[in-house]
């Protein structure tokens, strides 16, 4: 009798740590599984970003989230020196006292995203005088921040056409200089890098000055690398009408010669300080080029000096930068020199070929037709009470959408010049 009840207290002992030993066991189970979708829930965000990081190998030092609010004093108002497309820009002061520029992706922003990836895979890569530096990144839970070399002077567009109190006085000589240098870091993207690149969007607002107001070449999240085995690839447009070459804001063709259009439109505003967009002459001219297209005729060149400069300017140095910059923008992709002829040029170690200006419309009516329908169409729209309301706005590439088939008829002639049709789609 003894025996069998001496069993059966030990099989319940036995029992109860067996049921003991489940429950445990199961809580185990559901812990790790309630962390397996927690983690997975704190990545959904991140999910994305994830597939679009794999393969990358960032080439830079990865700051934490921390680190970075420490730097901006929780992302401070009072420390936020700039807004763009890809979202705010903060000033910020590391532990050893290095100064940083954190520019912060917007939430939301699947475009920011993409742009976010390609900037650090294009500048990590980079290291040029006249190329903003970029000392890092943060990727965390659903922040994406780029650490940048803080630049003094803010940008270029700023210095040439910011308020008053926030513009600099450009001299002429550090309007030559700041000109070269944007030339010569096109020329190492386009022709001297590892990795031959086409910046895509590069305009006033895009060189950014140091404290000594050397330029350098800042926003790649637009880059894209330059095939050799092709003369120019198809792409979906991105960019700034108005600084866009007209083959690649109607077509979509993608070559070097793109920017260096760009770099042409730039240069004008430099030695004028005008904004393209902005400046509209009381004539049929729709923007600053337009006007200095029809200045080329009667070589009437100084028409185009900034009168800031007053007296102080060097004509001869601003009528060859007007040439190179009428040079660089001319309609045929062909005709346009390359950014190392373009240095070459400015700094008179070779003569600016003379251009006959071409008396058909089928040039001018390319590069300037989008503006005008642009601007037709928001005339349209705009308040009566305000007639400038819209001049200084950036142009969407929305507005080519239509005009992009009204002229396709120009596209046979246009790629017979700019190269085979085939190419990759972004």
């Amino acid at each position: 009798m003894l025996y069998f009840r001496t069993c059966s207290i030990d099989g319940k002992k036995k029992n109860k740590a067996v049921y003991v030993g489940s429950g445990v066991a199961a809580l185990c189970l559901a812990l790790l599984i309630l962390a397996g979708l927690w983690w997975k829930g704190c990545l959904k965000c991140g999910k994305r970003k994830d597939k679009d990081l794999e393969g990358l190998e960032l080439n830079t030092i990865a700051f934490s989230l921390k680190q970075l609010k420490t730097a901006t004093s929780n992302f401070d108002a009072a420390n936020k020196i700039g807004e763009g497309g890809f979202g705010p820009v903060y000033k910020g002061t590391l532990p050893d006292r290095t100064i940083i520029a954190v520019k912060q992706l917007s939430s939301h922003s699947r475009q920011g995203n993409r742009e976010f990836l390609n900037e650090i895979s294009v500048i990590s890569c980079l290291q040029h005088p006249n190329l903003v530096k970029l000392y890092g990144c943060c990727i965390e839970g659903d922040q994406l921040m780029l650490v940048y070399e803080y630049m003094e002077n803010n940008s270029l567009a700023n210095a040439l056409f910011g308020s008053n109190n926030s513009r600099l006085i450009l001299d002429w000589p550090t309007r030559l200089k700041i000109c070269v240098g944007v030339a010569k870091g096109l020329a190492f993207l386009h022709e001297e890098s590892r990795f031959k690149i086409v910046h895509r969007d590069i305009k006033a607002t895009n060189v950014l000055l140091d404290k000594n107001l050397n330029p350098k070449i800042s926003d790649f999240g637009l880059a894209r690398l330059n095939e050799d085995e092709m003369s120019h690839i198809s792409t979906k447009v991105a960019g700034t009408i108005g600084y866009m070459a007209p083959e690649y804001a109607l077509w979509g063709y993608l070559s070097d010669k793109a920017d260096v259009y760009s770099f042409g439109v730039v240069a004008l505003e430099i030695v004028s300080g005008l904004n393209n967009n902005a400046y509209i002459p009381n004539n049929d001219c729709v923007c600053l080029l337009d006007w200095a297209c029809r200045l080329q005729t009667s070589k009437m060149y100084d028409g185009l000096f900034d009168e800031k400069l007053g007296s102080e300017i060097n004509k001869e140095e601003a009528e060859t930068m007007v040439k190179v910059a009428l040079l660089c923008t001319n309609g045929s992709p062909s005709m346009r020199p390359t950014m190392s002829e373009v240095v070459s040029m400015l700094e008179g170690r070779t003569c600016v070929p003379e251009i006959v200006p071409e008396a058909s419309g089928y040039t001018t009516d390319l590069r300037f037709k989008a503006m005008r329908d642009f601007q037709e169409r928001q005339s349209q729209t705009r308040p009566s009470n305000n007639t400038n309301e819209t001049s200084t706005q950036p142009f969407s590439t929305s507005s080519l959408n239509t005009t992009r088939f009204e002229i396709q008829n120009h596209e046979k002639q246009l790629s017979g010049e700019g190269g085979s049709q085939s190419g990759n789609q972004s």
